[in-house]
């Protein structure tokens, strides 16, 4: 089979690239795949990191790429379309995670040979942070592609919403596997320069407004000094309101903040040195996060925002807070810590077995095939 994987990949870096790195080489074992990915993904005015592209303190998996597509000129949607059209893909495999790219990817996904099937792979549909383009950009694309992949209930609900017949398989978000081996706990807290005896709180991720580091800021307040918290992702927007959040806090000797885009290379430190990975949002559809954390077999705290409950079994492999405020945040926290942590990792080794690419790239195929016959 002939496939074009059009999304970001290398050299962008992010969760998203590496999902689509793991999944590129899970197709690659058994079909030829072209991967394109972007010239432009977003213009730099509107990216709100530090960098959109790998480092040299990065270990990306360096995909042979095409950088074809620029998100935001509609000549290049064209040019880009009719180079696709003309490597005659079986199917066209994209992943779509903001309204912005839709009217690029609905675009391409809407020129192509007709015997060519298009697959999205959903990471959200109503976007967490609301612009007045999203309704009229995502109908827009949703119309022009066959057949979807949802990872998480909350996502399957807001495709229908908008699409009452869409075409769909169910998959669970696979696991972030390409991080390498876990470190002794006690090395890695030395590493961070951490206490090795307290309970350690971890916060990972990209920072912003939705995800909720404000309420578990403020939890943490309220836990005594056998705790410590860790905050390791770049911040999107100020960390102004965080930083005074900090500064105000009486355990703030207790906070260690790593305000910065985690390279690969890092990321076994945080997970290692961590009790516990708390996803305290505010709203959510699913979380990335939650694969690093099974791939570590670190528990979780997670709130009982969109589908985080679906990976997160609560009193199996962590435990759900009810509701997304400091002291809600605060129980769960003293909850877990008084429980049989042990059980939570043993069930998430069993769980683990269930979340590989190789189960999704059987889901996307078998996608594939009911849009052929339908």
């Amino acid at each position: 089979m002939n496939i074009s994987f059009l999304s970001t990949m290398f050299p962008f870096r992010g969760g998203i690239a590496q999902f689509n790195a793991l999944l590129y080489r899970e197709f690659e074992k058994k079909h030829e795949v072209d991967a394109i990915t972007f010239k432009r993904q977003y213009p730099e005015i509107l990216f709100p990191g530090q960098t959109q592209y790998v480092t040299e303190n990065d270990n990306p998996d360096k995909i042979k790429t095409k950088q074809w597509l620029d998100s935001i000129n509609p000549i290049n949607w064209i040019r880009t379309a009719r180079r696709i059209k003309n490597t005659s893909p079986d199917l066209l495999l994209m992943k779509f995670w903001l309204p912005f790219f839709g009217p690029s990817l609905g675009y391409i996904a809407s020129h192509l040979h007709k015997n060519t099937k298009t697959i999205a792979i959903l990471d959200n549909v109503i976007p967490h942070e609301k612009r007045f383009f999203d309704m009229p950009f995502l109908r827009y694309f949703l119309k022009r592609v066959d057949g979807f992949i949802v990872m998480s209930e909350q996502v399957k609900r807001d495709l229908l919403s908008l699409k009452p017949n869409a075409t769909y398989e169910f998959q669970h978000h696979p696991l972030y596997d390409h991080f390498g081996k876990p470190l002794e706990q006690k090395e890695a807290r030395h590493k961070l320069g951490l206490d090795p005896a307290k309970k350690t709180i971890l916060f990972f991720g990209f920072i912003r407004e939705y995800k909720g580091l404000d309420l578990l800021i403020e939890a943490f307040e309220k836990l005594d000094d056998t705790y410590q918290l860790v905050i390791a992702g770049e911040n999107y927007g100020s960390f102004d309101p965080y930083q005074k959040l900090i500064d105000a806090n009486k355990n703030k000797s207790r906070i260690h903040a790593f305000v910065r885009y985690i390279d690969d290379g890092e990321v076994p430190l945080f997970f290692s040195a961590a009790d516990v990975c708390v996803l305290p949002y505010k709203s959510a559809t699913q979380s990335g996060i939650t694969s690093i954390a099974y791939h570590f077999e670190v528990p979780m705290l997670a709130t009982d925002v969109g589908g985080l409950k679906e990976m997160v079994i609560d009193g199996e492999t962590g435990l759900i807070i009810e509701q997304p405020n400091a002291n809600a945040i605060q129980n769960g926290i003293e909850n877990f810590f008084n429980s049989d942590r042990a059980t939570f990792s043993n069930n998430i080794k069993n769980r683990k077995k269930e979340l590989s690419w190789e189960e999704l790239y059987n889901k996307i195929m078998v996608l594939y095939n009911r849009i052929e016959t339908e």
